[in-house]
């Protein structure tokens, strides 16, 4: 684990990249997958709120590659192709989850904004789904090693920043 206050994520929502640095150095780059219908942080919007956020939460430790969390509790299944074919219509959380609380009253915090009361997390998706395009309903999707990897750098309250462009 890293120290809290010198590490931090930065989210960029045109280049599809995440980055987690460690004082004023980018320590490592992944590529992501943001909301379809792009920024946005109106609840029920399906959209990527922007701004200064922390984690609030890391949910997962200890779980497989492709563990199937509901609720932000596993549900006991590990992703496959023929789960994924038994489910069409299901949005996919996998592997961790770093659950997102916005800063910035207003913007992303509280009311009808509030991205914790969204439920927008940064999270493993099926390694079949497209990185690099947005195509979330409002999350950040990683690859699934990409998160658990992300994940083990990363502590509670960590600075996030999602910008238009990192």
């Amino acid at each position: 684990m890293t120290d809290r206050k010198a590490s931090w994520l930065r989210i960029g929502l045109q280049s599809q990249r995440l980055e987690f640095g460690r004082g004023k150095t980018v320590v490592c780059e992944y590529q992501v997958s943001t909301a379809r219908r792009g920024a946005g942080e109106e609840n029920g919007s399906q959209m990527t709120p922007r701004g200064m956020h922390v984690v609030r939460a890391r949910i997962g430790a200890g779980l497989p590659l492709g563990a199937v969390l509901v609720g932000r509790r596993p549900t006991g299944e590990i992703w496959s192709p023929q789960l994924m074919k038994s489910q069409p219509d299901r949005d996919w959380i996998l592997s961790r989850i770093l659950w997102l609380s916005g800063t910035e009253i207003g913007r992303n915090r509280l009311g009808r904004v509030d991205s914790m009361r969204r439920y927008i997390y940064i999270h493993g998706t099926p390694d079949i789904e497209p990185m690099g395009q947005a195509a979330s309903h409002g999350c950040i999707r990683m690859r699934n090693q990409d998160v658990i990897d992300l994940f083990d750098r990363v502590v509670v309250g960590t600075p996030v920043n999602i910008l238009e462009e990192a």
